[in-house]
């Protein structure tokens, strides 16, 4: 992976593209950057991801915010 400070620019390998994609959300966690790859599609990827899911929005909420309290450390 490359980076051009004066463009701001991140150049990602081929092979990680043709993985991943080329559209990418930038999150920062305040020590790192995290990039995740976001689908052409997004409500059909999101359709899919959850398709099997029989938990109700109230658990999928409490679950992300388990999770996001997890990561965030004491």
């Amino acid at each position: 992976m490359d980076v051009d400070a004066e463009d701001g620019r991140v150049y990602l390998p081929k092979h990680l593209r043709e993985k991943f994609g080329d559209r990418f959300e930038l999150v920062d966690r305040g020590d790192r950057l995290v990039l995740i790859p976001v689908d052409e599609d997004p409500l059909a990827a999101l359709r899919e991801e959850f398709r099997d899911v029989d938990a109700s929005v109230e658990e999928l909420k409490q679950g992300a915010l388990d999770e996001a309290l997890n990561e965030a450390g004491p």
